[in-house]
């Protein structure tokens, strides 16, 4: 005889709730303990310990001061709770390989969630808000933005990492700052900046971010940067040579050893790419720059175009297209982490180092990624070498490429924050001439360090200002 269901009143509801979080905070306090002995300094080991001190920049490379890092001593019970439902293979917060300078933990968050509100509050977030992404921002008011951008990959990550039980926390912090050293004007600007900088060790954007968030981001009193965990620091450099690897310490390891980053940075590389080829098909088709009638032959696209038309037979323009492509970005989530959770089963990770011994877990399937390679060369085909977009690209070179050359002859138009944290200023007192006689390379990298803070509207402003004469 089948049994009734007992439907459990509020108040034991609320006593079993109470009852499982006290369980998960017991387990917590109990990881916690074993973390904190394995991590705890013998005495004898302690005078051996390097202690990070701030070094001046005297290369061209665009190396962070130090890679040194301190663990974290002190163990929360605020952590742990936050984070004991974690997998074995997710980073933990008390598990961090730790900040470049040393600091007390925080007391109602944990490592991650404090690297995450940092960089929320940073000043290079904030200017994402007027930094290209395809369209220049002035452009409409609906285009896609750098800040626009890093927020759907962001709450993209943050879906997939839900399903997989790793930190959202991490996984966030590492999406809303992968793009903070991204150029004015895109990747036109990069480019641009890459060329100027050609002969003083280039630039590269996901290094950039690096730099901003180590060094140029001026928030508190006790270091320069953001002073981030080393995992969100991992993340943020997706992309990094091997000249820069050998110069990041621990940091650029992976890159030389062939590892990979940890599953949280792997979530946040995909979820970047879906936000992209996503809202740039949105974007585009805003600007009139591609169609419909050409998204026809692309197998992604047209499938779950025809199925939104077929189930809505009533809607058409941008409420059919915003349906169609919230089917598309919901397709490559769920077929994400299938695809991720059938890798993790097979290889079985017990430990964020099993994660960076692995191959890539975090990918597609074989169907799945051989449509969104489609889409993404349709859109490099079509929309990124549109004729209108290459006259933007060509107009914002020009606008980078000709801040530097002005900046770099004669370092003295620069603003005295700048000239004050080189050589330039210094030196260019004994020499009227200035760049003639400051590091050419030191002085080369701090114009990029400028330049690469500009938003769009302040790199024509400038440019206006050093090139433009007004008659009035």
């Amino acid at each position: 005889m089948k049994k009734a269901t007992v439907i459990p009143s509020k108040r034991q509801a609320a006593r079993a709730r109470k009852n499982l979080a006290s369980r998960w905070l017991k387990l917590a306090l109990r990881r916690g303990k074993a973390v904190a002995a394995k991590n705890t300094t013998k005495p004898d080991q302690a005078n051996t310990q390097a202690e990070t001190t701030k070094q001046p920049r005297n290369d061209d490379s665009e190396q962070p001061v130090s890679d040194k890092t301190f663990q974290f001593s002190s163990i929360t019970p605020t952590s742990f709770a936050l984070e004991a439902h974690l997998a074995p293979y997710a980073a933990h917060s008390a598990e961090s390989r730790g900040r470049r300078f040393e600091e007390k933990p925080p007391v109602a968050r944990t490592e991650f969630q404090r690297d995450r509100d940092r960089i929320v509050h940073s000043t290079a977030f904030r200017r994402l808000e007027y930094k290209t992404q395809v369209f220049v921002n002035h452009e409409g008011d609906l285009f896609r933005t750098r800040l626009t951008h890093s927020l759907e990959v962001a709450q993209i990550a943050r879906s997939v990492a839900r399903n997989l039980r790793v930190n959202e926390d991490l996984v966030e912090a590492i999406s809303l700052a992968h793009d903070l050293g991204h150029t004015p004007f895109g990747h036109a600007g990069q480019d641009a900046l890459n060329e100027c900088m050609r002969d003083h060790g280039g630039f590269e954007h996901n290094l950039q971010s690096l730099v901003v968030v180590d060094e140029l981001e001026e928030h508190y009193g006790a270091f320069d940067g953001l002073n981030l965990c080393f995992e969100t620091r991992e993340g943020i450099l997706k992309h990094c040579s091997r000249e820069n690897a050998l110069q990041l310490g621990a940091l650029g390891e992976r890159f030389l050893n062939r590892k990979q980053p940890s599953i949280e940075a792997q979530i946040a590389n995909v979820a970047d790419e879906i936000a992209y080829n996503n809202h740039d098909v949105d974007d585009g088709l805003r600007s009139g720059l591609i169609t419909l009638d050409q998204l026809a032959d692309v197998a992604l696209w047209q499938t779950h175009y025809e199925a939104a038309r077929g189930e809505y037979p009533n809607i058409e323009g941008r409420r059919l297209i915003h349906e169609t492509i919230r089917r598309i970005i919901n397709t490559l989530i769920v077929d994400l982490i299938e695809s991720t959770s059938e890798n993790l089963a097979r290889l079985n990770p017990q430990s964020v180092d099993d994660v960076r011994d692995a191959p890539a877990l975090v990918t597609h399937s074989e169907t799945v990624a051989a449509q969104a390679t489609e889409l993404k060369r349709f859109l490099y085909k079509n929309l990124y070498r549109h004729y209108q977009v290459m006259r933007m690209a060509n107009k914002a070179g020009l606008v980078v490429s000709g801040l530097f050359k002005a900046f770099n002859d004669d370092p003295r138009l620069l603003p005295p924050a700048y000239q004050a944290r080189g050589p330039i200023a210094e030196e260019s007192a004994n020499d009227p001439r200035g760049s003639e006689t400051a590091s050419g390379s030191t002085q080369a990298r701090l114009i990029a360090h400028y330049i690469a803070g500009m938003t769009d509207r302040y790199a024509l402003k400038e440019y206006g200002r050093l090139f433009v004469i007004d008659d009035n």
